[in-house]
Formats: structure tokens, sequence, C-alpha cells
């Protein structure tokens, strides 16, 4: 009698995983708990494969990175099948089973089942090696930007409490010369001791810009308070710091910004993906790390979209129709790169400009505009990327039109 099809679900973790694998019928046929090591795994693997006697085996996962990258990782090179159900997805499900308890085994037993029932789960592809490389390089730069605007936050927080006439005098995520200034001047009478001759001149060697106005600003500053508030000595040893971390992560986004460019230039796709207004290196290396840089994976530009946020789904109940919504679940890092090129194409492509001046026209708002406009640019994206063609606004009769 020939084993029937099996399923395995596997709730990933850090060190370990818990697997179950389950038949036709819903009946467990292995439950075990095995450590995240090539070793164990592929034991693992060879274990449930041994159970099958030769039938296929469909695996499932509630992670798709982290802690589950080396399990996936071998089952892909061992051809075998992995489908990914969002921890969200698992936790709602699991609500629908007998015991109101939650442990990892039941969590297992809930993937693979939900593997078995479903038709609507994507299977996990490992995507080209430039991709995964700029996932890796366009995460870090995440962090960097955001780590940045914290050490801003805590900059300007701590200038507050002692000098905030200095505080509120610059821009302190766009000026580079505030930042050298902080490194080395941090309280209203050291700037008035250097004076804004002095100062100009210190900031001028240093090379930053505007180095006139720069002083004459902070000395103005330093001149409206002359009160030395308590805690300032220690407040302005901080501030020095944050200015030199956040220099420091200005160099480290530059560095990771040319590992970026380099890297995504290396991708079969990077000059059509250029040559779309508004769309850049950085959110072009962004396109190409969440999409895999396959599109033939999501089979059409609206299952793209949806995956992008970009396609509304319908909010109805009783008598009320009609209503639509964003889904709950998108990539978020993808719909920012089709928000913010369409930002910027609005302002500096004619067509694109068309494009939004006419939704502005029929009534929708500035944000409405835009996602009308990021949803069509998502589909010239999806065409010339198929058509392995770059955009052209001076060739109308050969261009993708947005309008």
């Amino acid at each position: 009698m020939a084993v029937p099809e099996l399923w395995a679900g596997i709730d990933a973790g850090k060190a370990q995983h818990h697997c179950t694998v389950i038949d036709t019928a819903g009946q467990r046929r292995l439950s075990r708990r095995v450590d995240n090591d090539e070793t164990a795994l592929l034991k693992l693997i060879a274990d449930v494969l041994e159970l099958s006697e030769g039938d296929s085996v469909t695996w499932a996962v509630d992670l798709n990175a982290g802690g589950a990258a080396l399990m996936i990782a071998l089952l892909t090179d061992n051809s075998q099948q992995v489908l990914y159900i969002p921890g969200r997805t698992v936790h709602h499900a699991s609500g629908s089973y007998r015991g109101d308890g939650k442990s990892d085994a039941k969590d297992a037993f809930v993937i693979a089942d939900q593997a078995r029932m479903r038709r609507d789960l994507e299977p996990i592809h490992r995507g080209d090696d430039i991709a995964i490389d700029l996932r890796i390089l366009t995460s870090r730069r995440l962090d960097l930007a955001a780590d940045r605007t914290r050490a801003i936050n805590r900059l300007r927080a701590q200038m507050l409490e002692y000098f905030p006439a200095l505080e509120r005098a610059f821009d302190y995520k766009t000026s580079k010369a505030v930042l050298v200034l902080l490194a080395q001047y941090q309280t209203p009478a050291a700037l008035r001791r250097i004076g804004k001759n002095r100062l100009a001149a210190w900031l001028k060697n240093r090379k930053v810009r505007n180095p006139q106005l720069v002083a004459a600003t902070a000395v103005d500053a330093a001149e409206a308070q002359h009160t030395a508030v308590t805690g300032e000595k220690l407040a302005a040893v901080m501030v020095a710091k944050l200015a030199r971390e956040v220099m420091a992560f200005d160099e480290e986004i530059a560095e990771t910004d040319v590992l970026i460019d380099g890297r995504f230039r290396d991708h079969l796709h990077a000059e059509v993906i250029l040559s779309m207004p508004g769309i850049g290196p950085v959110l072009g290396a962004e396109f190409i790390a969440h999409t895999g840089g396959d599109l033939s994976i999501f089979g059409s530009s609206d299952r793209l979209a949806g995956v992008a946020g970009l396609a509304p789904v319908p909010k109805d109940s009783g008598r009320i129709s009609g209503n639509m919504r964003r889904p709950r679940r998108y990539c978020r890092r993808l719909l920012r790169v089709f928000y913010m090129s369409a930002m910027v194409a609005a302002r500096s492509c004619p067509v694109s400009r068309a494009f939004y001046e006419r939704k502005k026209a029929e009534g929708k708002g500035h944000k409405q505009a835009i996602i009308a406009l990021a949803r069509r640019r998502l589909n010239v994206l999806w065409a010339l990327i198929r058509d392995g063609r770059p955009f052209e606004i001076t060739a109308p009769s050969s261009a993708v039109a947005l309008s």
C-alpha cells in the first residue's frame, strides 16, 4: 500500500525548530524538535523523505528569512517545495483548532494542516545572488538611516535642555556644517568666546558649506542666552558625542550606497529600472531585493500590485458596498519604492505629472493621486521589464504611456 502525500510544517526558531508531518487525513506521522544545525536539519529532511517512501512532500514554514534561512536553503537544495505561511496567519488559524494552549508542536501542526488545505500559499524562491546581496545591503542601509534619525532626535532633545536657541537654529537632518560645529563647540559661552569671524574661518578650514552663515547663526544664538543651565557641561559632552555619531552614520550610509549602486548595476534589469523617472539605484535595489529579481514568480502585474499594497481590496458588509481599502498584509518596503518614486516623478516627469494632475482634477487628494500614479507606474515597469526595453519620454510611438 502506497504511503500518501505528506505535509511537513516547521515552526521556526532561532536555536531550534519543531517539525510536524501529517498525511492527507490530517494524522500526525512525525513530530520532532530539531536543532538549527546543518547536520540535524539534513537528518530531519532524510527521515521525512524516507517516511514518504518516494511520494512528494510539501514543506511549510512560518518564516522566510532569519532563523529559517538555513532550513529553507537545505530544502531548496534538495529540490523540495517550500511554502511560506506568515506568522500572523498561523496565529489566527490556531484559534480554530482544539485547545486554548500554545506550543511549538501545535503551531507546527497548524502550519502543516494549513498547507494541506489551502491553495493560495506562495512557494518560497531563493532569488538570484544579486537580489540576495541587495536585500542584505538595503536592509543595512535602512537600519543605518533609522539609527541616524534616532541619534539626531537624541541630540536635539539634549540640546533643548540647555541651549534651545541653537537647537531651533538649524536643520540637523540636512546640515553637515552644524554637526562639525557641535563636535567642537556646544555651549553658548564657547561660541561667544570664539566669535563669528574666527568660527567662520575654523569652519572653512573643515570645508563646510556657507561657513559665514553658519557661524553667524550659531553666535547669534549664543548671544541670545547668557545663562548656564545646570548640567550644561555633561550635556555638551553628550551632544559632541552624538554629533560625531551622526557624521559616522553619514559616512557609512555613503559607503553602503556605493556598494548598492555597484551591485545593482550588475543586475539584468538595472538599465530598464533606472530608465523609469524617479527610480535611482537605491530604490531600484529595493525593488530587486523584494521581488527576488524575477517577476515571473508573481505571474501578473496585478499580483505584484497586491504584494506591494497598491491593489485595494473590498470591505463590504450588509448594505454597505463599494468600500475599498489597502490589504492588511503587503510588503511595505515595496510600497515605499513605488510611492517615493511616484512622488519624484510627479514633479520631474512630464508624463507622470500629467497623469497626477488628471487625477487631482478628478477630485482625488494628493495622496490618492500619488497612489494611483504609483499603481500605473508599476504596470509600466512590469511591461518594460517583460519586453526588455527602457522607458522613453521623447518617443511616444515606442514608449509605454502612463495615461
